[in-house]
């Protein structure tokens, strides 16, 4: 039962959320073939409150 949390700035709409979640869902699904109604999507928005140093986004790519 796979658990993905994603966190994302705020002002995304409903629909943008929902197109994420769906396709998500669908590449857990496929790589860890794990039945769809069983992969849970939790979205955490976070407040917009001044940009991130560029340094710091690089870091998180290279984390990746």
């Amino acid at each position: 039962m796979p658990f993905i949390h994603v966190e994302m700035i705020e002002g995304r709409s409903r629909e943008q959320k929902e197109a994420l979640v769906k396709e998500v869902t669908e590449v857990v699904s496929k790589h860890t073939g794990a039945p769809t109604e069983h992969i849970h999507i939790i979205i955490q928005e976070i407040k917009a409150e001044k940009p991130w140093p560029k340094r710091q986004i690089k870091r998180l790519i290279n984390f990746i």
